[in-house]
């Protein structure tokens, strides 16, 4: 597996329209697309800067893993995961697993923008949540 790019930058916020007013006032970019992710419990908004995409992702419900990021970040939101682009997900999961890295997805699963996803347990990682994901 190599990554081609980053796909995107993921960042938890504990309310999207004030976060969506920041990224767009303060940092100048745009939104070009909000959608809730049902079975992830998250709703989505994403920016482009440069070829890099910003994902901010507000939980819709207090079982969601990111309303749980946030309640461990005290109450506020933060950096929460980066995305690499890879040809097939499941074949760097599998690749991934075969090194000895812990996967929090052992298959691949539909992500926003229709993304296929996996993610890599920070545990293993570094310290850093990844996320693979493909078209």
């Amino acid at each position: 597996m190599t990554p081609t790019h980053v796909e995107h930058i993921g960042i938890a916020v504990t309310n999207l329209d004030e976060a969506i007013r920041y990224w767009e006032d303060v940092m100048g970019l745009k939104c070009y697309a909000i959608e809730e992710v049902t079975d992830q419990k998250v709703k989505t908004a994403f920016f482009k800067c440069g070829d890099v995409k910003i994902e901010l992702l507000e939980p819709t419900s207090p079982e969601s893993t990111i309303a749980t990021f946030i309640e461990k970040n005290g109450g506020k939101g933060g950096m929460h995961h980066i995305a690499f682009a890879v040809d097939n997900t499941d074949s760097a999961l599998a690749e991934t697993a075969e090194k000895g890295v812990r996967l929090i997805d052992k298959q691949s699963r539909r992500g926003a923008e229709g993304l296929n996803i996996g993610f890599l347990h920070p545990k293993s990682t570094l310290g850093v949540l990844t996320e693979l994901c493909c078209k």
